[in-house]
């Protein structure tokens, strides 16, 4: 990638709207980065005032796509990330997490917010036997998306493909369903796919809160039912405890109990 494409202070920022609050600035707000606007915050105040609890489901998918990460490397061998969606810098991202443990691992991040882009060296710092690329890309365009992660990865050897909260943002389930399908279909067995996203049927309150911030005009961010998220792990083969609600999903052994939130997520193999 070409400085002039991930250097901060370029022309990148003039696509950045600073007007309208967006869902990955927020998201970076209630994990308690600084790379957020004053619209950001009053849109992510004026959320948590309806519904708090949405900072513990933010915290609580940090540490879900840590674990995840943690179990790719450690117990199956992976060293290989695609993660589509990545959205705004902060602690424990794929990269610092996998080769924190296997130092030759290779990631690459995907995400369209010019935002992003403008931040993307943090992004690219790797450790130097592994990698660390980012593309700008769309996550409704997934042949251009594995195109561009084949310059970095190896896409016959097995590849984590991390879907963190983005599926919400594609708002057709169907075509959710497609693009899953596309995605893993590229990848070899013994591949992995690690999904987690925001469920309804479980807290009225959040749903409330959702339907709220999707009408205000903000980018909007679809629940879905643990069914539905459920299904994009079709033809899968689920590592236990399958998909739940995700503080239950393999919780640290010194974690307090953990209780049941409305975001749910799995991980599962490639046969």
């Amino acid at each position: 990638m070409s400085d002039s494409a991930t250097t901060p202070g370029s022309s990148v920022h003039q696509k950045i709207d600073t007007s309208v609050p967006h869902s990955a600035r927020i998201w970076n707000y209630w994990l308690g980065g600084k790379d957020n606007y004053p619209v950001d915050e009053e849109a992510g105040d004026a959320y948590t005032a309806v519904f708090p609890g949405i900072v513990t489901i933010a915290r609580s998918s940090r540490a879900f796509l840590r674990r995840n990460i943690t179990y790719l490397v450690s117990e199956a061998g992976i060293r290989q990330f695609l993660d589509i969606g990545t959205g705004l810098p902060t602690a424990e991202n794929t990269h610092q997490v996998a080769q924190g443990i296997a130092p030759e691992s290779r990631i690459v991040y995907v995400d369209n917010d010019p935002m992003v882009l403008a931040h993307a060296r943090a992004l690219l710092y790797s450790t130097s036997e592994g990698a660390t690329a980012y593309i700008d890309a769309d996550v409704l365009d997934p042949d251009r998306i594995l195109a561009a992660a084949a310059e970095t990865l190896d896409l016959s050897r097995p590849t984590a493909l991390i879907l963190s909260n983005i599926l919400g943002h594609v708002s057709d389930y169907e075509q959710g369903r497609e693009l899953v399908t596309r995605l893993m279909g590229a990848l070899p067995s013994g591949s992995y796919l690690s999904i987690n996203d925001g469920s309804r049927g479980v807290d009225p309150v959040f749903e409330a809160a959702q339907d709220a911030y999707n009408a205000s005009g903000a980018v909007p961010y679809n629940l879905r039912t643990v069914e539905d998220i459920t299904s994009f792990f079709d033809g899968l083969e689920l590592i236990e405890p399958g998909v739940v609600s995700v503080p239950l999903w393999r919780p640290d052994p010194s974690a307090t109990a953990p209780e049941i939130i409305a975001e749910h997520g799995g991980l599962a193999r490639k046969p």
